[in-house]
């Protein structure tokens, strides 16, 4: 792993914030480091306010699609909420749904089967809207490159309203409106809001027009968050804002369907680490291995026993998904070894009887093993589908458009991406894919890199500091928890391997005389013999909170040692 230092701002500038904010240099520059440089700059970073949220009639067709919506309501039409399967689609179309719901009955969902009709908008869902006298389709967390499909609904006089954070293509579909903030011709002051968002920012439009304020339709802020957390958005400006109130809600009053998910985790505050490693996933494994729709009920039941009901049925969910995955990253690494492939710039790899909906999450276990953007197929009906993952600054969407003449259809983010292909086009592809990043990717990408914040003394780190670090979550892309570098460190003679295989590192370590702080490295047991034998080391850590037996005390949570 490489480690590299975060430039340290101007010591002039630091000291500046410091005496504003009348905290020490090491806050402040913390502060610094995430663009905030004055008290009222921090005053909103410290202390978000609903307040802060931009009016949603600065998004671009923002009126046009409350205008169609209100214009369905006074006919009395048939409304459609449309999703995709994952997290942040499913979560998108409960938000809207019952929010709809509340004042107007006559408002379904459909999320498309994974795979029966792929990602995004399908023309079975369609035909669906058409059997069923739905004149109204609105799609989240989709729909902003359907050209063909939304046509193919406007021949049967069915209007789309489109509320997407995707990059959009060189045309749009011809939807009555079309909300991405994303939109070169959008002047949105915020353009990372999640699909959710998006949908979150159309009921707030909503409310406003029937006179409802922010604090009417806070109840809905916990599926933002949860898609905030799961969609691996920055967590900065506007998202920071709807991520901080909708874990307010997650813990004080959470919907019953969540109700129903934590009351069986023996946790009494849940972080937005929690909402992605322990809500996101069980919500995920209903498109990954059923139907997408389960979770839209479970998000959307007010009685506790269905919920309850639900709620188990997507725990057997999530636990055949990790058998499944567990199981296919073996094969997949199994793959690239055979094929002697772990040298190449990528790892592309493909079995027809893998399953579709786990795929992502084994290519995200490959990227970890080999650091290197990947690919993993499966057979998809008469075609191939894959789920790309890629490295810290690396553009895996980028390097698919490099691609394209072997593609498909294909979509996503910077990081993560999915795409069809025909099966006699997979070798063609996987070669030209190799291509495309060898030429274009700098190699000191293929090395995980630890980013640090600063470099501190053992004997700075106390309570306070603590309780300070604690006030900049919630966590994430844009606004991690802040990694810092100590040196010359000493363990006490305590240090030994934990837990299975002793694959855990626990240690209690000084510096030059300091008190003395317990460590944990978790999967970094095989570096016990680094720090045995009172050899000087350093090591690349966040600072944690240890719970044992009603003591809390501070530790290190280490992330690499050298």
């Amino acid at each position: 792993m490489r480690w590299t230092i975060k430039p340290k701002p101007k010591q002039e500038d630091i000291d500046t914030l410091a005496n504003a904010l009348n905290v020490d240099s090491l806050v402040a520059q913390l502060l610094l480091q995430r663009g905030i440089s004055t008290f009222e700059e921090a005053k909103h970073f410290f202390r978000p306010q609903l307040s802060d949220l931009h009016d949603p009639f600065l998004m671009k067709d923002m009126d046009i699609a409350v205008n169609r919506i209100e214009e369905a309501i006074a006919n009395g039409e048939n409304i459609l909420v449309y999703g995709d399967y994952d997290v942040d689609g499913t979560t998108a179309v409960a938000l809207l749904s019952s929010y709809l719901l509340s004042y107007y009955p006559n408002v379904a969902t459909y999320i498309p089967d994974r795979y029966d009709e792929g990602y995004g908008v399908s023309f079975k869902g369609i035909d669906f809207a058409e059997d069923n006298d739905f004149t109204l389709i609105v799609a989240l967390d989709c729909g902003v490159k359907a050209i063909d499909k939304v046509a193919y609904a406007k021949e049967k006089g069915i209007d789309f309203i489109i509320c997407d954070h995707h990059r959009p293509g060189t045309i749009l579909p011809s939807a009555v409106a079309v909300l991405d903030p994303k939109r070169e011709d959008c002047s949105y002051p915020y353009d990372e809001l999640c699909g959710c968002g998006v949908g979150f920012k159309l009921i707030q439009a909503l409310g406003s027009r029937r006179g409802e304020t922010i604090d009417d339709v806070i109840y809905y802020l916990d599926l933002v968050a949860t898609a905030i957390g799961a969609d691996i958005v920055p967590i900065t400006g506007e998202n920071r804002i709807l991520a901080f109130y909708g874990l307010q809600v997650i813990n004080q009053q959470p919907r019953t369907g969540f109700k129903a998910i934590i009351d069986q985790i023996n946790k009494k505050e849940l972080t937005i680490t929690d909402v992605v490693f322990i809500i996101a996933p069980r919500i995920n494994a209903a498109g990954r291995m059923k139907h997408g729709q389960h979770a839209v009920n479970l998000l959307t039941e007010t009685n506790m026993d269905e919920a309850l009901k639900f709620a188990s049925e997507i725990e057997k969910f999530n636990a055949d998904r990790r058998g499944l995955d567990q199981k296919i990253t073996i094969e997949a690494l199994g793959q690239i070894q055979e094929n002697q492939e772990q040298e190449g710039f990528t790892s592309v790899v493909y079995k027809d009887t893998w399953h579709k909906g786990v795929i992502g999450i084994v290519a995200s276990r490959l990227t970890e093993t080999y650091y290197r953007p990947t690919l993993v197929f499966t057979k998809s009906g008469d075609k191939l589908a894959a789920s790309a993952r890629s490295v810290k600054g690396f553009d895996v969407y980028n390097a698919l458009e490099g691609c394209a003449d072997y593609i498909e259809q294909f979509g996503g983010h910077k990081y993560a991406a999915g795409l069809t292909l025909l099966e006699e086009q997979y070798h063609n592809f996987k070669h030209q894919f190799e291509k495309v990043v060898k030429e274009t990717i700098d190699p000191q990408m293929l090395i995980p890199e630890i980013t640090i914040d600063a470099v501190i003394e053992l004997k700075d780190i106390n309570p306070k500091l603590m309780r300070i670090l604690k006030q900049f979550a919630p966590f994430g892309p844009g606004n991690m928890s802040p990694v810092f570098m100590a040196e010359n460190l000493q363990d006490t003679g305590y240090a030994k391997g934990v837990g299975k295989d002793e694959a855990h590192l626990k240690l209690a370590v000084v510096q030059q005389g300091s008190h003395k702080i317990d460590g944990i490295g978790f999967n970094m047991g095989n570096k016990l013999s680094k720090v045995t034998g009172r050899k000087p080391f350093n090591a690349v850590f966040s600072i944690d909170e240890n719970e044992w037996q009603g003591n809390v005390n501070l530790q290190l949570k280490l992330k690499d040692i050298q």
